[in-house]
Parts: structure tokens; C-alpha cells; sequence
């Protein structure tokens, strides 16, 4: 069973505490960088890496003076480490310090989703097997169709999520980079092998070629991405919510014991976590075209996207996050009632195999036109008169000069049904290795 938890974990790396450690490390990054080029003496070096720390409480206080987070940072740093903070921030500007921060906070949280998603894959892959011949009735525009499984609902669910995680690593990939190039990005007072130390030893990438900050397409992939997989989930739970409606009810969300459903009504037993989760993903899609926005900004650079991030990166990170959880848990402890799937499937007298009749029909030189007709017109009487569909082809002696009793029959029991249901099943199975 999948243990309810919140994701504290993702929140801290969007901490203060944990932003401006960040930033601490990009600092003695850069000025490690340049004690390699012999331009910062090494002992200062050591005194800097010794002394230099900050405290978020001060920080916060000298930003009510100087109006900028970056300024009262190093203020607070530098009130540390003494006169050998002068090294400190030397040649850099503010964004190679925010942006090249954020690309570590984004990659840190991205690998916490992406593991999550590996839970997900682990618990559909379970669930999808043990429900893989599980006959359950396919609908289309809410109405009966054919015959699935549930199991292979849940494998479609397994498979997209794969495609989901495929997109995360792409996305944590491609915000994965650092910039330490200057005001405008042309490395006027820092050369580029202090960008590519700084970058390799936090494990991200230089960007190419950069304006004052690194170009947000790559944060708009990142948090479309997640968008995305709050979508499949929202698409995922939409199905759930109506497989539990009272007059379907074929799953049903667990219901804990002392639980309670309605204020009014003590019946009440409701999807509340897959509705919360529908819920969820209009946010994250919401920060997905905020994202977007994001991408054009003035000239070489401006702020109007900073505030923004401030909100959406937390925000998209940690409700993604939570999601994952919540429907991990849901589906783990999921209530499945296959008896229902047989009583919803047989409710509809047997119309579901319309199209295995008409089949047999043109096998046996029918043109597809007339074997619709002939079809359609006892499925018309069956849909209105509620007479089992068998009965009535039986009874139609167009059909039957055509088709034997015996063949007819096979086909509508549930033997004949699942027979073919099974061997296609275990194909796509085998074809999406779960």
C-alpha cells in the first residue's frame, strides 16, 4: 500500500533557506573559477569559503533598504567573510546568480517528480496485470461500444505516463543550464571558462549563447511539460469520477473508516480525491501559459517575468508533486467490482456484438451496406424494446437463411467475447512491456 505523504520535500528546495543557498554556491563557484586563473590569491579563497554565509532573516531586513534580494545577499555575505568579500560577484550580474540558481532548483525538483512518476508506472503496471482479463464494457461518447478490459485501461494510463516521463528528463534536461556571462551576456568582464567551471561543478550545462538571462523557452518547456502530466491525471481521474457514479459503478474511490462523505447526507461516499485532483491541473495549465508569457521579454532583458516565476515554479513543482502522490495512493487502494463491469456490460442486451454479426454477414458476400441494414434494424428494436439482440436476429429470417443458429449464438457468449479480448490483450502487453 502507497503511504499518503506531503511534498515537503519538493517545497524546501523552494525555500529562502534554500534559494540562497544556491546562490552561495554559484558565488564560491565564480571565485574558485577565477583562483584558476590567478586572478583571486587562494588564501583569500579560503577565508571566503571559511566565513562566507548569510542569514535569511538579514537578508530580508537590508532588502527593505536596498529594494533588491541579490544586493542585500552579498550585503549580508560580505558583512561575513570581510574585506576578502571583494572577490565576491566580481564581473557577475544579477541574473547569473538568479537564473543559473533557478536551473538547480528546477532540475532538483524535476528529479523529485520524475521518481515520483516511476511510483505511478510501478503501482499501474501492478494493477494493470491484475486486472488485465478483467471484462468491462468500452464506451465511446458515454455510450456501450465493445468489449475491453480493465486491466487495458489502466495499461493505456501505464503507457502514457512513459510517454510523460520521457518528456520530464527532456524538460529537466533543457532547463539543466547555467549562464555567468554579464550584463549582456558577452562576457565582458568574465570570460567564458568561468561560466563552464561554475556550470560543471553544479552539474548544469553553460548555455550557448545568452542575453543578460538565460532564454525563457526553456523554462516554458519545463512547466508546459507539467502541465501535461497534470493532465493525463486529470484525465485519468475524470474517468474514475464517472466509473463511480451510482449508476455505473465500477470502481470506486477507497473509503476509509470513520471517513464522512457529506455534511447533510451520512450515504455519501464521493470521489473527493480525483475530483481535487481535476481540480489541481487547471492551475498547473494555468502556469503552463504564464510560462509562455515569459518568453518575450524586452531587449536583453527585463524583470517582468520574475515575479511571475516567483509563483508558478513553486506553485507548478510542488501541485505536480502532489498530485503524483495523491493518485499513486487512489490507485493503489483503488475498489474494483468486476461482478458491475459484467452486469453493466450485459445491460445493454447484448449490442455490443452488432458489429461481429455484421462481419459474419459480409464473410459470406453481404455488401457491407446491406449487412448494416439488416443489422441496425433488429439493434434499433433491441435499443427500444429493451429484447435481447440474440432473440431478434434469430427471428429475422433475412439474416438467418444466411447465418446458422449455432454461429450465432457463439457469438454473443462471453466465451467467444474474451476469447479474442485475451490473445489481443496479451499483444499490446507484451507490446508495451508491462
Amino acid at each position: 500500500m502507497i503511504a499518503r505523504y506531503s511534498p515537503s520535500d519538493i517545497a524546501a528546495i523552494w525555500s529562502d533557506q534554500a534559494r540562497l543557498e544556491r546562490w552561495l554556491k554559484v558565488e564560491l563557484a565564480a571565485v574558485e573559477a577565477r583562483v584558476k586563473l590567478g586572478e583571486v590569491p587562494k588564501k583569500d579563497y579560503d577565508i571566503i569559503r571559511r566565513k562566507a554565509k548569510f542569514n535569511v532573516k538579514r537578508v530580508l531586513e537590508i532588502e527593505k533598504t536596498t529594494k533588491h534580494d541579490v544586493i542585500a545577499f552579498l550585503t549580508n555575505v560580505a558583512e561575513n567573510v570581510g574585506k576578502e568579500s571583494r572577490h565576491i560577484h566580481q564581473g557577475m550580474t544579477s541574473s547569473d546568480v538568479l537564473d543559473t540558481a533557478l536551473a538547480m532548483q528546477m532540475r532538483d525538483a524535476g528529479k523529485i517528480i520524475e521518481k515520483d512518476i516511476e511510483k505511478l508506472l510501478k503501482v499501474l503496471a501492478r494493477r494493470a496485470n491484475e486486472f488485465k482479463y478483467t471484462l468491462q464494457i468500452g464506451r465511446t461518447h458515454g455510450v456501450h461500444a465493445e468489449p475491453i478490459t480493465f486491466g487495458l485501461k489502466l495499461a493505456l494510463w501505464y503507457e502514457e505516463m512513459q510517454r510523460n516521463i520521457k518528456r520530464l528528463k527532456r524538460a529537466i534536461k533543457v532547463v539543466s543550464v547555467g549562464k555567468v556571462s554579464g550584463a549582456a551576456g558577452t562576457y565582458q568582464h568574465l570570460p567564458p571558462s568561468v561560466e563552464e567551471s561554475v556550470c560543471k561543478k553544479l552539474g548544469l550545462k553553460p548555455a550557448p549563447v545568452s542575453t543578460q538571462v538565460l532564454q525563457r523557452d526553456r523554462h516554458a518547456e519545463y512547466l508546459t511539460t507539467l502541465a501535461i502530466i497534470a493532465s493525463s491525471i486529470e484525465k485519468f481521474s475524470v474517468e474514475c469520477r464517472h466509473l463511480q457514479r451510482t449508476e455505473v459503478l465500477e470502481t470506486e474511490e477507497y473509503f476509509s473508516s470513520g471517513q464522512k462523505g457529506s455534511s447533510a447526507m451520512p450515504h455519501k461516499r464521493n470521489p473527493i480525491t480525483f475530483e481535487r485532483l481535476s481540480g489541481m491541473a487547471r492551475i498547473i495549465r494555468s502556469n503552463g501559459i504564464a510560462g509562455m508569457e515569459n518568453m518575450p521579454l524586452w531587449h536583453e532583458r527585463d524583470i517582468s517575468h520574475s515575479s511571475v516565476e516567483r509563483i508558478i515554479m513553486p506553485d507548478s513543482t510542488i501541485a505536480t508533486c502532489y498530485m503524483l502522490r495523491q493518485f499513486t495512493d487512489a490507485i493503489d487502494k483503488l475498489l474494483v467490482y468486476p461482478d458491475q463491469m459484467v452486469d453493466n456490460f450485459n445491460a445493454s442486451y447484448g449490442l455490443t456484438s452488432s458489429q461481429t454479426i455484421l462481419l459474419k454477414l459480409t464473410s459470406k458476400g453481404l455488401t457491407r451496406e446491406v449487412a448494416y441494414q439488416l443489422v441496425q434494424r433488429n439493434a434499433m428494436k433491441c435499443w427500444k424494446e429493451k429484447i435481447p439482440l440474440l432473440d431478434l436476429i434469430l427471428q429475422d429470417g433475412d439474416i438467418m437463411k444466411i447465418l446458422g443458429k449455432a454461429e450465432v449464438e457463439k457469438a454473443f457468449t462471453s466465451e467467444e467475447i474474451l476469447k479474442g479480448i485475451r490473445k489481443n490483450v496479451d499483444y499490446i502487453f507484451k507490446r508495451i512491456k508491462i
